[in-house]
């Protein structure tokens, strides 16, 4: 099971944390990853982490201003979204990949969470 949090309210240019805590399968195995859907589009990719958290992917669009990370020890995938824009406004959603690598198939998806950019 994957629960996502930390959407909300935004003002451009500004911060936000999304965090997903993972349960069932021993989270340190998988690889993980962030989509997100807006309104009226098709869920795109955003950023995946290999299981180790070693390595990192990022789509072009959120390279330089977002963050994927992991923390192991605590079942918990991150996602730091820097320097935002209206245009990330969307329901994210975490992924569990079916490896511990981010190049197959998603498993598991989570609820999703809003983040909402104003400008």
């Amino acid at each position: 099971q994957l629960q996502a949090s930390g959407g909300g309210l935004v003002q451009a240019g500004g911060s936000l944390r999304l965090s997903c805590a993972a349960s069932g399968r021993t989270f340190s195995n998988y690889g993980m990853g962030w989509f997100r859907q807006a309104p009226g589009k098709e869920r795109e990719f955003v950023a995946a982490i290999t299981s180790t958290g070693y390595m990192s992917y990022y789509a072009n669009s959120v390279k330089g201003r977002f963050t994927i990370a992991r923390d192991n020890a605590k079942n918990t995938l991150y996602l730091q979204m820097n320097t935002v824009s209206p245009e990330d406004t969307a329901l994210y959603y975490c992924a569990q990949y079916h490896s511990g690598s981010y190049a197959g198939s998603v498993d598991y998806w989570g609820q999703g969470t809003l983040v909402t950019v104003s400008s």
